[in-house]
């Protein structure tokens, strides 16, 4: 157990973080080649695709799409504020249409380049495509 009485998931070993971290830059590459603005790391507001490796034994390479800071904002201000969701905003239905759009390129993009990708635990990982190795 943790140390506030709780078991934390296990981490991921050195060397699965290793290959994780060469199949991120990899995958990044793919996209950037592809014209698509991609970077590693925190996204620190910028727009494009974001790719992590995730720590967790059970985790991987995730890239998840990054809008325009407004729109994401116009967005979570409009749901924070309590919306209908059988009628819903054009501003929040624009922001899930992009972010699905944007999943969909990249999981195309990057299985025509060669990975092997699907799409992420929605629950955990939201709208993130997850690249699970290379074909060659």
């Amino acid at each position: 157990m943790g140390e506030h009485g709780f078991d934390l998931p296990p981490k991921a070993t050195r060397d699965v973080m290793d290959r994780r971290e060469e199949l991120a830059d990899k995958a990044c590459d793919a996209l950037v080649q592809a014209g698509l603005p991609a970077y590693r790391g925190t996204s620190q507001g910028r727009p494009g695709a974001n790719v992590q490796v995730d720590p967790l034994a059970d985790g991987g390479v995730l890239v998840e799409w990054s809008t325009q800071e407004d729109l994401a904002t116009t967005a979570a201000d409009l749901l924070e504020s309590g919306v209908d969701p059988s009628n819903l905003p054009h501003a929040i239905r624009y922001y899930e249409t992009v972010q699905t759009c944007m999943r969909d390129a990249i999981l195309q993009i990057l299985a025509s380049a060669g990975f092997h990708v699907g799409r992420a635990d929605a629950h955990t990982y939201g709208s993130a495509v997850h690249v699970k190795g290379r074909n060659f």
